[in-house]
């Protein structure tokens, strides 16, 4: 895998949109109108700098898929983490959805064990190259990562048909939650 580059932004920013622009957790964020592929891809926009900053983006070798691992130890609220707050919701989840959006994510951590892990905000493979092998390729070198850093993974998934792909990759569910779909809550431990 090969850790990515700031000029990578553009196509990790773009395949995770492709990826993910039917996902049911996205699109619950997402302000949903005429802008919504656009507020999608500022979402992405805002993960990859978070996971720039406090942890770790990743593409597979033929750059068609790609990992954001955030490492939630070491994220701190700097004057550029408020600017990236502030454009998320300005470009992506709208003024009204707020509310929405916080109560969400305060539910979310709720679940989450508070502990030192890698969370795997995303992984996506470009829809052209889904079922090849590739995502679980860079799965396995992200959790190859993880364990030589001695870190549990962590991860949501609200896409039901992708559980037991997780499950194969050695994740066991241990809580669920109900958004108005159900989000899967994962972990994998190190061996």
């Amino acid at each position: 895998m090969i850790n990515a580059k700031r000029t990578d932004k553009c196509l990790v920013t773009e395949l995770l949109s492709a990826a993910f622009n039917d996902n049911l957790s996205v699109n619950y964020i997402i302000r949903q109108d005429d802008k919504r592929k656009e507020r999608i891809l500022a979402l992405m926009d805002y993960s990859f700098e978070v996971c720039y900053r406090f942890g770790e983006v990743w593409l597979s070798e033929d750059r068609k898929a790609c990992a954001l691992v955030l490492f939630p130890h070491q994220k701190r609220t700097t004057f550029a983490s408020l600017w990236l707050d502030i454009k998320l919701i300005l470009k992506a989840v709208g003024v009204s959805g707020i509310r929405k959006a916080l109560n969400q994510e305060a539910r979310i951590k709720a679940k989450r064990p508070k502990k030192t892990m890698a969370y795997l905000w995303f992984i996506g493979v470009s829809p052209l190259y889904q079922h090849q092998g590739t995502g679980g390729r860079l799965l396995k070198e992200v959790l190859g990562h993880a364990t030589g850093l001695g870190l549990p993974v962590y991860l949501e998934t609200s896409t039901e048909r992708n559980l037991s792909w997780y499950e194969k990759h050695g994740f066991a569910v241990y809580d669920t939650l109900d958004l108005g779909y159900i989000l899967h809550f994962l972990k994998y431990e190190p061996k």
